[in-house]
This record gives C-alpha cells, structure tokens and sequence, in this order.
C-alpha cells in the first residue's frame, strides 16, 4: 500500500452491498471488476451517519461537523484547515476534485445540471473556496469538470488524489429514462469510464482506484461496497470480513501519502491494508485483465 503513487476514488450512492454483490444489473463489477478485484465484506460508514453530505465530509475530514442534513455550502462551509486535501497541498502533493456536468468556470457551490455541491465535499471548506466565493481560483484550479479526466490521462497530467463523483444519474442515485435502473445506470458508467483509467500510465505506475458507496439503500450503516483495482491490491477475487468504515479510507489515504495528524475519525481506525499486497515490491498481474 505504502507503493501507491496516484489515488482514484469515485463516489457511488445509496446501495448496500446485498443489492450489488450478484445483482443483474450490475454485470460489469460483478462479472469483471470482481473477478480481477480485492473488496471488502464488512465496510459500513460510521454509525449512524446520513444522508449523503456528513459521509462525503467525513471522507474529507473524519467529521459530519454535526451535519445531518444535504445542505449548500452557503450552510454547511467549515472554517478549518485540518482535512485531507489541505494536508496534501501543504505537503506538495497534488490533488483535484472530478465533477461531472459542472462547467469549470466557477467554483461550484450550488447545484447545476445533474452535479451536486453535497457530492462534493472540498467545497465545504473555506480555504479551498476563499470563503464560499464562486471565483476562487484555487477552488477553480482544483475542482475540475468530469470530461477533462480522459485528456489528463491520456497526456500523463493527472494529480496524485483524484476524487471523482459521477453525476445524480452515473452514481446509482437517480433512475432515469431510458435504463430506468439506477444501479444498471451506475454499472455501465463505470464499464466505459474504468477501462480508461487501467489503461493509463498513472495507473501502471503505483495507481490504485477505489470504488464505494457513500451509504446503503434507504439510508441503511451498511455494509456498503468498498472495490480496490490496483497492480498493487491482493486482487484475484480476495475478499475480507475486516469491520470498515469511511474513517478507514480517510485513514488509508493519509497513509498512502504520508501526511499527518491523523484526522478525527481517522485516528483509530484500520486501514485498508489487508485488501493489498502484504509483500511491498511484488505487484499483482493477472492475465487478460485489461491493463490491470
């Protein structure tokens, strides 16, 4: 794990694992990203936690900042500089927030199209956002729309953290015409958008993507899908029981980029570790896996 160089998280919605695992509308993680996969059994987010804002927070942050509510960040913004990516950016690593159907010219605060500020949670903090103001060019430099990940990675430009939130109807959240099956809907977004990504050099070269859930269906603890593709990863089908949370991937990603303190809920939790290899240097390939 500690040989990770570049990090691809893409937020799912509102599905436990029970309607994934095995499910017909979901042919492509079931039937190929499993198969070459390491995901956890047992990852719930903390106790309690819903909706979808206080999740994506505490992937930030390790915190809901006793939010429970979706709210804009005109409500719901944060004055402190203590989460994930200002960790990073003080630590000279690169990061960037990939958000479908937003337009790039501004930092996105409020709703557009089918994009979700609740989706995304760097916008919550001040000092991304200079304090909720639309122009900040940090918050423009780094919140990103969807379409511009393929040129990244095609040119080998693409940052070290890239979070990445399909829109209301690629993440399993809303049903809509013609597929009417949010799940359906989600799982061939990830069969087009996936295969870009393993057949990128950032992730050749020490990438890893994880996939999850912000929470189960009907606002359920879990367990939610935790998937992690990476040469790097077990792979092979492997599968844990370990007991996961949203403090886990916070945890494991403070780890995998070396910056400290570890935050709020992240302090005592367990990392994801046992989904990869247990032998630094040894990188998993598994034949015919399409650049895995």
């Amino acid at each position: 794990m500690q040989d990770v160089q570049t990090v691809f998280i893409i937020l799912l919605e509102n599905r436990s694992w029970s309607n994934i695992k095995g499910s017909s509308s979901a042919p492509y993680i079931n039937n190929t990203l499993l198969p070459i996969a390491s995901h956890a059994e047992q990852y719930f987010t903390p106790p309690g936690l819903h909706p979808s804002l206080p999740n994506y927070l505490w992937l930030e942050a390790g915190s809901n900042f006793g939010i429970t509510v979706d709210e804009d960040p005109s409500a719901g913004h944060q004055s402190t500089t203590n989460h994930l990516v200002t960790l990073l950016n003080n630590a000279g690593i690169s990061w960037t927030s990939y958000q479908e159907d937003i337009t790039g010219s501004v930092c996105p605060l409020t709703a557009v199209n089918k994009y979700a500020p609740k989706h995304n949670p760097m916008v919550y903090f001040d000092d991304v956002t200079n304090t909720n103001t639309s122009s900040s060019a940090y918050c423009i430099a780094n919140v990103r729309p969807y379409t511009e990940l393929a040129t990244d990675l095609q040119n080998n430009t693409v940052t070290r953290y890239n979070f990445i939130t399909p829109n209301l109807t690629n993440d399993m959240h809303d049903a809509a015409a013609p597929v009417n099956d949010a799940i359906k809907q989600g799982d061939t977004w990830l069969s087009i958008n996936i295969p870009k990504i393993l057949n990128s050099q950032a992730y050749t070269n020490g990438g890893a993507i994880f996939i999850v859930w912000d929470e189960g269906t009907s606002s359920s603890d879990g367990p939610i899908g935790m998937i992690i593709l990476s040469r790097l990863a077990r792979g092979g089908a492997y599968s844990n029981t370990v007991h996961y949370t949203h403090s886990s991937t916070l945890r494991t990603m403070q780890e995998i980029f070396n910056v400290a303190p570890f935050l709020r809920g992240a302090t005592n939790a367990t990392d994801l570790s046992d989904l990869f290899n247990p032998f630094p240097g040894i990188i998993n390939v598994t034949p015919g896996c399409g650049g895995l």
